[in-house]
């Protein structure tokens, strides 16, 4: 069901709810009074013939036909407008009367289990009220009945009218709420068409204007900041593409080069072959890493599917031992505190160990590197020239490679890893230069 529809549904439900409530509440309170005035008459009928006694009051008499000073009142026909009286015994026979119901609760009030009360019955074919005392002097129930014939025609007069009320409010609220609701979805249909016309062309950035009510103010300013969202990780992707393939380029070339000159290598001398073998397993290294590091960053920040507890005090030696074993002129000082994190071992171990070997590559022969772990934060030193302080707001870009560092390998993309990985889990990472000469990177890993 629409929107729209619902609006207009709601407007209707609400208001026929409305109407049935007063309806309801009319025909109740008139109801209420009409009766009220019937039993206020059949109390002013049956005070005459009640002793001064009990909640009525009133003045004396006796059995109908029976004691002194009691003037019988006839027996009207039942429903005529002078009422029908009724007297009951205590053991239930009708002593005078004897249309009128004789029920468990008249002689309920026979034994004093009950006061007078107030009932209706359709007696003969007549709607009546009855009302119910007890004459305590002469032992024995008086009854009195008058037709309702009168109420009840007023009250079946009511139906109709309140049957139209509630027929046409709820006709009315449809078409109240056919028009609210047209008015109130205006600026969203307006809203729709902007949003729709946007993302079929996010090749071409437009933005959706920030007017109209507060609520769609704020709707559009939200679509913007995703718009602005998805832009960047386009421009990102886009940008990417491009650097990868600006990289891929010269190691293709020269892997094709030598593959060249070694398709004739059988005119150059033994050594010199085995020196273009070595070159060109190199170079597949390097294109081999460039191709893996840009699938990791490919995979952008998002939180990984496989998250696992991850020891990274461990993580780190382990890197610190493969390392070693390329290095192995280097010393490694560690300072590690046992440190359990939740992450992706496979992008947090790629991470850590583009650190070490960063840190590997700057340092002078015989140098040292320093890695510490405490309270989540991984630190690691190397005191090797350090960055340029032009490029500190760069070291974690893509592609980035520092103007020393140009002859060195390596495709600029270890850095952005780390970083990477770091905000994948909410975490950071940060460049410096320490005091005393050297470079310092920290990494927190969320």
């Amino acid at each position: 069901m629409s929107l729209r529809r619902r609006i207009a549904g709601a407007a209707a439900l609400a208001v026929a709810a409305a109407a049935v409530a007063v309806a309801v509440i009319g025909y109740v309170s008139t109801r209420s009074h009409l009766i009220g005035e019937v039993q206020s008459e059949l109390r002013a009928r049956a005070a005459p013939e009640l002793r001064p006694h009990g909640e009525d009051g009133g003045g004396g008499g006796g059995h109908p036909g029976q004691g002194p000073g009691f003037q019988p009142p006839g027996a009207p026909p039942l429903g005529g407008a002078g009422g029908y009286f009724q007297v009951v015994e205590p053991d239930g026979s009708v002593s005078f009367g004897g249309v009128l119901p004789v029920n468990q609760r008249v002689l309920s009030l026979a034994r004093g289990g009950s006061a007078n009360f107030f009932s209706d019955a359709h007696v003969l074919g007549t709607h009546v009220e009855i009302y119910s005392a007890w004459d305590a002097p002469d032992q024995h129930i008086i009854q009195v009945a008058l037709p309702l014939s009168g109420a009840d025609s007023v009250l079946n007069g009511l139906l109709l009218p309140y049957g139209l009320l509630i027929g046409g409010g709820v006709l009315l609220a449809i078409l109240l709420g056919l028009a609210i609701s047209s008015s109130a979805l205006r600026p969203i249909d307006r809203f729709m068409r902007q949003t729709e016309t946007v993302t079929s062309a996010l090749d071409r950035p437009t933005r959706l204007e920030e007017t109209g009510p507060v609520e769609l103010r704020r709707l559009a300013a939200s679509f913007n900041h995703t718009l602005d969202a998805l832009e960047r990780s386009i421009v990102a992707q886009r940008h990417l593409v491009a650097d990868a393939s600006h990289e891929l380029r010269t190691p293709i070339a020269a892997l094709r080069s030598n593959i060249q000159i070694f398709l004739e290598s059988e005119r150059l001398p033994d050594g010199e072959r085995v020196e273009l073998q070595q070159s060109i397993l190199a170079e597949l290294d390097e294109l081999t890493q460039i191709v893996a590091d840009v699938l990791a960053l490919a995979r952008g920040a998002a939180p990984a599917d496989r998250d696992e507890s991850i020891e990274l005090d461990t993580l780190v030696r382990e890197a610190v031992e493969r390392t070693g074993r390329r290095a192995p002129e280097l010393r490694f000082r560690l300072q590690l505190d046992p440190t359990v994190i939740v992450n992706d071992p496979d992008r947090v171990g790629r991470a850590v160990t583009n650190l070490v070997d960063n840190a590997s590559k700057w340092s002078p022969p015989g140098g040292e590197v320093e890695i510490t772990l405490g309270d989540g934060l991984l630190s690691v030193r190397d005191h090797g020239p350090g960055f340029d302080e032009r490029d500190l707001t760069h070291v974690f870009d893509r592609f980035f490679r520092a103007e020393n560092a140009r002859r060195m390998p390596g495709s600029g993309l270890g850095l952005a890893i780390v970083k990477q990985a770091a905000e994948a889990r909410g975490g950071m990472a940060e460049a410096a230069n320490a005091p005393d000469g050297g470079a310092i990177v920290r990494v927190r890993f969320g």
